[in-house]
């Protein structure tokens, strides 16, 4: 995901539903300070090791969801966008805008084993367990590279006819979806043939940027610029609902135990949508965040969601006709805003 989104700026969990929408169903909890300089893009949660990776400027830094407090750091991963857990090798892979790599990591030493080329500035990444593949999103270079996870080797290059933006797995359909930014569609690749196999547009949404699915509904939420999120039946390639959300959308999650799409925007609001049914979505919440929050993370365990968060310098004095200068963050402030279900006990 670009850094120009910034610009853009009770019932207890099981019980979350249509009898709850009258009150606040998330609430803030706390705050994970991080520290350092330069931005930051995805966050992902590894639940099962209880670990959080927030891509931060040049690296990763791992967060111990358990003690809430940041534990170590992946060095040497220029202009990194994302990070992606391939659970059962024990290694990690990032995706580095900046020099068109992929990084292949050591879970349990967090170092770095090797580099893989890609295509031009690597962005959102997703692991595809069933063939043991990670497929990388060349945001620039308008592709998808794909690598063998354990042979650290390029399986295959995509042409996706459009910039990329995130995408998901789905195993038993045998299928990846893609947002495709310029196009305003998905694309969706067979992961046996590594191909393009279907395009579904978006409208009324235009410009997608986060993605997340319902396996056992084949829905698929999408979040758009022009200030919607949508959802898809994977079906049939078409959009079944649309709910309003806030400007600057960066990131999308869905939370299959209760049924909740969250769409996370960079004016400072997280839309907390509910899924009555696969062809009904409801909006029940609007969730007052901070400026800048567009990126998020998920914990299936908890139903947390993690949004990395900064303040910003005074936008300078523009002159007639000039463009708009990206926010300047002011150093040691980056941190993770936590939110949970609205019955939680603050730690």
């Amino acid at each position: 995901m670009l850094f120009k989104t910034m610009l853009a700026i009770g019932c207890g969990v099981a019980c979350l539903g249509a009898t709850a929408i009258a009150d606040d169903v998330y609430k803030f909890l706390n705050e994970i300070p991080i520290g350092g300089e330069g931005g930051w893009d995805y966050v992902t949660v590894d639940a099962a090791a209880r670990r959080l990776y927030l891509s931060h400027a040049t690296k990763v830094v791992v967060v111990d969801l358990t003690r809430n407090a940041v534990i170590g750091e992946i060095g040497d991963t220029p202009g990194i966008h994302g990070f992606i857990v391939a659970p059962e090798l024990q290694r990690g892979f990032t995706s580095n805008g900046k020099e068109s790599k992929a990084s292949i990591v050591d879970l349990k030493t967090l170092r770095t084993i090797s580099k893989v080329e890609t295509g031009t500035n690597p962005d959102a990444l997703v692991y595809e367990p069933v063939h043991g593949e990670v497929y990388f999103f060349n945001h620039s270079g308008n592709s998808a590279t794909v690598i063998n996870a354990k042979t650290a080797s390029v399986v295959s290059t995509i042409a996706l006819g459009g910039s990329p933006e995130f995408a998901v797995v789905d195993g038993a359909a045998g299928r990846v979806y893609c947002n495709i930014e310029d196009k305003s569609e998905v694309a969706v690749i067979d992961t046996t043939k590594h191909q393009v196999v279907g395009r579904w547009p978006l409208a009324p949404g235009t410009e997608p940027t986060g993605m997340a699915f319902d396996r056992e509904h084949h829905r698929l939420f999408v979040g758009c610029s022009n200030k919607l999120m949508a959802m898809l039946d994977t079906e049939t390639g078409k959009v079944v609902a649309t709910v309003p959300i806030g400007a600057g959308v960066d990131a999308c999650a869905f939370d299959d135990s209760t049924q909740l799409a969250f769409a996370s925007c960079g004016d400072g609001t997280t839309t907390i949508a509910k899924e009555e049914t696969p062809e009904k979505l409801m909006a029940v919440q609007t969730l007052t965040t901070e400026r800048g929050a567009r990126t998020m993370a998920l914990d299936p365990q908890t139903h947390r969601i993690y949004l990395p968060s900064a303040k910003f310098q005074p936008p300078p004095t523009r002159s007639p006709g000039a463009s708009p200068s990206r926010p300047t963050i002011v150093p040691n402030t980056l941190k993770l805003l936590v939110y949970g279900p609205a019955d939680a006990t603050t730690r």
